[in-house]
């Protein structure tokens, strides 16, 4: 389905059957965008497990939102470029520079 593969933005919520765990992370990760993905579980250890695997820039663990001011935004995949929030942020507007000197005596 298109909608399984495509970023839709909007209140839309596909669901598909799925018979274990990883093959549900396998649908999940057969796409080429990876802006966020959400977990809901009661279990923590199936929890963690998935959150590791996904593929995406921000995992949401029974949350409805990836959004904290001060944590990391950004993309997997061809979700979008940069980061944004926390000094992940603030580091896309920087220049890294290295200088070294010897001194003389």
């Amino acid at each position: 389905m298109k909608v399984m593969r495509e970023e839709t933005f909007g209140p839309v919520a596909p669901i598909m059957r799925f018979k274990t765990l990883d093959d549900a992370l396998r649908l999940a990760n057969d796409t080429r965008y990876g802006l966020a993905a959400y977990i809901f579980t009661n279990d923590l250890t199936t929890a963690i497990y998935a959150a590791e695997r996904l593929e995406a820039g921000g995992i949401g663990v029974n949350v409805n939102s990836v959004i904290e001011t001060q944590a990391h935004f950004g993309a997997w995949k061809l979700s979008g470029f940069g980061h944004e929030r926390a000094h992940y942020g603030l580091e896309e507007y920087l220049e890294i520079k290295h200088i070294r000197f010897g001194l003389v005596r």
